[in-house]
């Protein structure tokens, strides 16, 4: 199976698109995700939207909008309230993780790979078989 993330953006007016994305795709639709963490003392939330793996082929791909939202536990604001909407709507509980920021890695895909890490050890996602 190959778990990759796809960034949309980072959540300024493609929380649309993300938010369509789960929304077109209930049927595949596994977990509805935010991910917490600071950047410059300022604390921010990636939000994204975990489908099933396809099959056949395996691939899982996990959409993303990246570090652009304020964190609705410090900063209330319209844009996690629309992605909150529509968890409720889809009858999903979004996901809360505190992670490290993606400025600390040499490369975006080492970032997304220990995000894929912290997914599988809480059983979010599937292990590799």
């Amino acid at each position: 199976m190959i778990q990759r993330f796809i960034e949309i953006g980072e959540g300024y007016s493609d929380i649309y698109e993300l938010i369509e994305i789960a929304q077109a795709n209930k049927h595949r639709l596994s977990h509805m995700a935010a991910f917490h963490t600071s950047i410059n003392n300022k604390e921010v939330t990636s939000l994204a939207v975990i489908l099933k793996p396809t099959d056949p082929g395996g691939f899982q791909p996990l959409y993303i909008c990246r570090e652009g939202i304020p964190n609705p536990k410090t900063s209330p604001n319209k844009r996690y309230d629309l992605f909150a909407d529509a968890a409720k709507a889809l009858n999903k509980e979004i996901i809360q993780l505190a992670v490290k920021p993606s400025a600390i890695f040499n490369e975006k895909e080492l970032y997304y790979q220990y995000l894929i890490g912290i997914l599988r050890l809480n059983h979010y996602i599937a292990p590799l078989q």
